[in-house]
């Protein structure tokens, strides 16, 4: 069996409709900075340490391709002293939700060489989920920490020790996924999921990607992407197949069914999950995807 000892983190604690940080109440006068997604929130409350509250706008397991804004979240958006969007057109929602609000917002993919999406109506389109690749993430640290130093520049020292020491942790984790993949026989060193979600930890960790659909979308999967995709594994004689948790798994086991394949374990890609759940944090969230991917490739189970 394959497994990676890649580096945990510390479970959050989640509000019932909004990802907070812990001891957040209403007497909390710090700063606040509000995310569009939980895994921005991770993200950050790690660079902010105990100087900022940090906040996220959807909650755990939203999906937030298509996510529709209340009018609670503007409210909450309106009171913030900072909102962080990752951009690359993956908050589809959010030009409009900020467009009448006097508050400062950040990209934290701002710096990353995006990969073009070449399939489906998105093709052209920059791959929004910079964030499934730990050396990108590192870019996302270091915006939070200039953004944050100019929210509460007393503590820009703080922000920057923090940032420095989670990009380690980052690299640890990229470290030893590729030290893991290596092992490999390069004809199994091949991801294919539901969601086109992995180009930026495919590209990083040397494997070869293949998806059903670009990007999460209402309508189901073509029987023509279903076909392409057993075409691929079984050329490739790929061992195990892959689907997030935010979508149905139906049309990757139609695959595996057909190729003769596994079914891996369930990644997550865009929602961390409660704090007993599976991934409570970023760390835990890549190190669970990473094993999960090595463990199918190698024909092992977790």
């Amino acid at each position: 069996m394959a497994t990676i000892a890649l580096a945990a983190a510390g479970a959050l604690t989640l509000a019932s409709c909004t990802f907070q940080p812990s001891g957040a109440t209403d007497a909390d006068d710090r700063p606040v900075v509000l995310t569009t997604f939980t895994v921005l929130s991770d993200i950050a409350e790690n660079v902010a340490g105990e100087h900022l509250r940090v906040e996220s706008i959807t909650k755990v397991g939203a999906e937030i391709h298509g996510y529709e804004p209340t009018p609670g979240d503007i409210r909450r958006a309106n009171d913030a002293d900072l909102i962080l969007d990752n951009g690359m057109g993956l908050e589809a929602w959010f030009a409009q939700f900020v467009a009448d609000l006097d508050v400062p917002h950040v990209v934290v993919s701002d710096g990353i060489v995006p990969i073009d999406i070449r399939e489906d109506a998105y093709s052209g389109m920059p791959n929004p989920h910079a964030w499934m690749s730990p050396l990108n993430v590192q870019v996302y640290v270091d915006n939070m920490v200039e953004a944050f130093a100019e929210v509460a520049p007393e503590h820009a020292a703080e922000f920057a020790a923090n940032g420095a020491a989670y990009k380690q942790e980052l690299q640890t984790v990229q470290d030893e996924l590729v030290a893991a993949l290596a092992v490999l026989p390069e004809h199994q060193r091949a991801l294919v999921s539901c969601e086109g979600a992995f180009s930026y930890l495919a590209r990083d960790a040397g494997l070869t990607e293949k998806y059903i659909w670009a990007v999460n979308a209402e309508q189901q999967a073509t029987p023509r992407q279903i076909a392409s995709v057993i075409e691929f594994v079984r050329a490739n004689d790929v061992p195990a197949v892959f689907c997030e948790s935010t979508v149905s798994d139906a049309p990757m086991r139609q695959v595996a069914e057909a190729s003769g394949a596994t079914l891996g374990d369930v990644l997550y890609v865009d929602s961390l999950s409660e704090p007993d759940g599976p991934v409570p944090s970023y760390l835990d969230l890549i190190r669970h995807d990473a094993e999960a991917i090595v463990a199918g490739l190698a024909g092992g189970e977790r």
